[in-house]
């Protein structure tokens, strides 16, 4: 399985997220670059974001970001 650039961007915006804390929002402003942009509207039509320029992570994204920020920790030791 390789990891496409799609999917690298999306791990990238769920590892924004402060998972202390609920009340961390995000917002991705469109000059964050197409990237970014596309990868956030795709978390937020897969049900993992609140809205389309970020907002705040839902049950389902707030699972998924734990997960990926789990590994990348994991990888990084």
């Amino acid at each position: 399985m390789t990891i496409s650039t799609d999917l690298y961007e999306e791990l990238e915006i769920l590892n924004l997220f402060d998972l202390d804390s609920t009340q961390g929002g995000l917002k991705i402003h469109a000059d964050a670059g197409e990237d970014r942009v596309d990868a956030t509207i795709r978390l937020f039509n897969k049900g993992m974001l609140s809205q389309q320029d970020g907002g705040y992570l839902t049950d389902r994204g707030l699972e998924t970001a734990e997960h990926a920020q789990l590994l990348v920790k994991l990888l990084q030791n």
